[in-house]
């Protein structure tokens, strides 16, 4: 795709490509707060969801311009089914 590359400062070829979350750490503060106030009587944190209330995912598109190699996030959108094709 061509778009406005800030770095750049002018319109350039983009790579798209899909945001993908990565390895979560079970060390991690949030993680380690999260198990420690699962322990014990009470249950869970948050109510586990019996049914999903959204059928679709958000899907973040990451923009990198091939001059400079600069990334940006495009906002999320919510889509069943997004295919990357190469034209």
């Amino acid at each position: 795709m061509r778009k406005y590359c800030a770095k750049c400062k002018t319109h350039t070829e983009q790579k798209v490509s899909i945001y993908k979350a990565g390895k979560r750490r079970g060390s991690a503060r949030g993680e380690r707060r999260h198990a420690e106030r699962k322990r014990g009587y009470g249950g869970q944190k948050f109510p586990k969801l019996a049914k999903p209330a959204k059928t679709t995912k958000k899907v973040t598109p990451i923009m990198t311009c091939t001059v400079c190699k600069k990334k940006y996030n495009k906002i999320g959108i919510r889509i069943r089914k997004f295919e990357l094709v190469a034209a």
